[in-house]
């Protein structure tokens, strides 16, 4: 399990890199923040269902593209939920509307508890642990000990 966290940070920290940059360019041409950390959410989980998908859970039961594609996209939307609902926490609760103030509670809180939502909803939902084949009961050995023929 280890190395497949390790995995998932990695390949969740390129999906981020992109977020952040999305949601930035956002803020900046007049988006507000609830909405620019939506936007962002879209090309950063494509990134990330391909990281995880071709590299993390490589190894895991392939159940369908179509099948893990909407789950993940279904999932990340709530993840990106979160994460939103965190800027909107901090813009219209708390009052703090700043791009460092939107930055803070949507790429760092948000993002910390939409990882953590992430990273169980998709090793439980999304790829999943291929189950062990039963054993098939096998015939006896006839053996030729009696010295029959």
């Amino acid at each position: 399990m280890r190395g497949e966290v390790a995995q998932f940070l990695i390949a969740g920290g390129l999906a981020y890199v992109v977020d952040v940059a999305v949601f930035n360019l956002g803020l900046y041409l007049g988006l507000d923040g609830v909405t620019a950390k939506i936007v962002s959410s879209v090309p950063a989980t494509i990134v990330a269902y391909i990281g995880n998908r071709y590299w993390t859970y490589r190894h895991r039961e392939r159940t369908g593209v179509g099948r893990e594609y909407t789950m993940f996209f279904l999932l990340s939307a709530i993840a990106a939920g979160i994460q939103a609902g965190c800027v909107f926490v901090s813009n219209h609760v708390m009052g703090y509307t700043s791009p460092l103030a939107d930055n803070i509670s949507g790429n760092i809180v948000g993002m910390a508890l939409g990882t953590l939502f992430r990273f169980w909803a998709f090793r439980t939902f999304v790829f999943k642990h291929k189950e062990p084949e039963p054993a098939r009961p096998t015939a006896p050995a006839m053996s030729n000990a009696g010295g029959e023929s």
